[in-house]
Parts: structure tokens; C-alpha cells; sequence
């Protein structure tokens, strides 16, 4: 049974002439009749009663009708979602963030909203192993995030900008003024990180183990934007990417003075998934933020 013969059968249907449903389908009569014969033999049982003069429908012909006329309605609002979707006037993208993305990801946001206001988006902030999970399983459809220590095999890591990891502190703070910290120097400070398992926290744990440092460390929190209140309160420092004080007042950023301390900021997707039109318009318009340019031209 194929969509084509239910939508000539509908057509017959309502004309019960052979010759005029032709005409309406754009067929020739023995073409119609043809594939109307066809459906009966898929359904194994008459659908109409043919005469000299007269078409009628047989008890399963009436039968039919209404499951034809609904099949085929819903074909053409399949149709229709499917357009919907690919002018991006319809559907879902679901997006997961670490919480250091969080203020390079806002003028995206509001821009994609207002460009394409019947796409919902999902917002998950999560840290970067969660994230991964939720990739794997299709919870979300990409991930902003920096370049995990170590790359997943079915993910691909699409780099948006280049970044540094750095001392974060207030502009009054003892660090404040130099142009770059070692970990020397950072030891000799109290400290408030971010909780082990974000990203920044990992890039520093790996540091640490190839140059082992004792630090200071007074806090251990999971959520940045009290940890950045405490940084300007108080003559603490922390460990952030450089992206994290995007748009941030109060706070300065200081590189790390080590070689390895760069942390690619990226779209991460699984790899030879299908990728929604919802998300290359995200991506694209994230790619062309201002957010993203000010991490681009600070390495250039």
C-alpha cells in the first residue's frame, strides 16, 4: 500500500467517476485504474463496484475512506513539520554548557530567540564528563565546552576560540599587577577553586602533576558566579579559563606562566550524528558573537 494509491483511491472516492478523478490526479483513466486494482489486491478485498455506468463503494471501500483521508493528512503535516524545520520555524535543539561557557553563551542566546522565536531551546549546565554522557546518549545535541584532558573516540571537537588557563583576582589584589603567574607564586596566596570535575579544576589537577605544588586552598565550589563574588570580596584568587570573566566587572586575568595552561574552547558533537539545521544556525551565529571574536582577537 503506497501513500500515491490511498491519495488516487480518496480522489475516486469523492468523484466516483473514473474519467473525472483522472483529470483531477493528472493521470491518464487506465493508470488510475491500474493502481486502484493494485490496492485492492494489497488489501485482498474489493473496494468498489464497478458498472457500465456506475462506481460505488463497497463496505470496505467506506471502510477505508476515513483511515485514506486521515493517512493522508497526516503525510502532509509531516510535510509541513519537515519544512517547519528546515526554515527553522519549528522544533527542539537541546544544548549543554560547563558552567565556564556561561557568559560567552548569553549573546548567542539572545540573538538565536529572537531570529527563530518556535525553536525551544533546552539550556543544560553541567560539568564537562556529564556532558559527555549526555552526548553519548543523545540527551543533547552538542556541547560548548574546552577541549576535555582527554578526547573521547566518538567525539569530535569543533575548536571555537583559543584560550588560557588563569589566576582570576580583583584589580587590588597582590597578583593583580604582574603580567604572568607561576605556581610559586600562587602558593603563597589563599585560593578559592572550582570544584574538582569542572574543566578549569582538571587543567590545573594535571598541571599540578607534572609540577607538583602545594597550594593554599581556603574554598572548593561548583558554581562560578559566587565563586567570582567571593574573588571580588575578598583577597582570594582562583584558577578559571580566561573566557569565564567574559563581560565580568570586578575581576582581573592573569596567565598561568606554563607552557601546557591552553584550553581550546569548543562545539563538541558525536561523531557521524546528525547534525539539525537548529544547531549549524546556532553554531554559526555563536561563531560570529562578539563573545567569541574578543577570545579570537586576544590570541591574534
Amino acid at each position: 500500500m503506497e501513500l500515491r494509491q490511498l491519495k488516487y483511491f480518496v480522489t475516486l472516492a469523492g468523484t466516483l467517476n473514473f474519467s473525472e478523478a483522472a483529470k483531477a490526479l493528472f493521470i491518464t483513466q487506465s493508470t488510475l485504474s491500474q493502481q486502484i486494482k493494485q490496492l485492492e489486491q494489497d488489501l485482498g478485498t474489493p473496494l468498489l463496484e464497478r458498472t457500465s455506468h456506475t462506481v460505488a463503494l463497497t463496505e470496505a471501500g467506506e471502510e477505508l475512506l476515513p483511515y485514506a483521508q486521515r493517512t493522508l493528512a497526516s503525510a502532509e503535516l509531516c510535510r509541513d513539520r519537515v519544512n517547519d524545520l528546515n526554515e527553522l520555524l519549528a522544533g527542539t535543539l537541546n544544548i549543554g554548557v560547563t558552567y565556564s561557557f556561561s557568559p560567552i553563551l548569553t549573546e548567542t542566546l539572545v540573538e538565536f530567540m529572537k531570529l527563530y522565536p518556535r525553536v525551544k531551546l533546552n539550556i543544560f549546565y553541567r560539568p564537562m564528563a556529564e556532558l559527555m554522557d549526555m552526548l553519548a546518549q543523545r540527551r543533547v545535541d552538542f556541547a560548548l565546552a574546552f577541549k576535555p584532558y582527554r578526547q573521547p573516540a566518538d567525539v569530535v571537537s569543533h575548536v571555537l576560540f583559543q584560550n588560557r588557563l588563569s589566576v582570576i583576582v580583583s584589580p587590588d589584589h597582590p597578583l593583580a599587577a604582574l603580567p604572568s603567574v607561576t605556581l610559586q607564586q600562587l602558593a603563597a596566596h589563599d585560593l578559592a577553586l572550582p570544584a574538582r570535575g569542572l574543566q578549569a579544576r582538571n587543567m590545573l589537577e594535571a598541571l599540578l602533576e607534572r609540577y607538583p605544588t602545594e597550594l593554599r586552598v581556603r574554598v572548593e565550589l561548583n558554581e562560578v558566579n559566587i565563586l567570582l563574588k567571593l574573588i571580588r570580596c575578598n583577597r582570594l584568587a582562583t584558577v578559571l579559563a580566561e573566557a569565564t570573566i567574559n563581560d565580568e566587572s570586578g575581576v582581573r586575568a592573569i596567565p598561568l606562566a606554563l607552557p601546557e595552561n591552553e584550553m581550546d574552547g569548543c562545539v563538541h558533537t558525536l561523531r557521524d550524528a546528525y547534525h539539525k539545521r537548529s544547531m549549524k544556525e546556532f553554531v554559526r551565529l555563536l561563531n560570529d558573537s562578539a563573545a567569541i571574536r574578543r577570545r579570537v582577537n586576544s590570541w591574534l
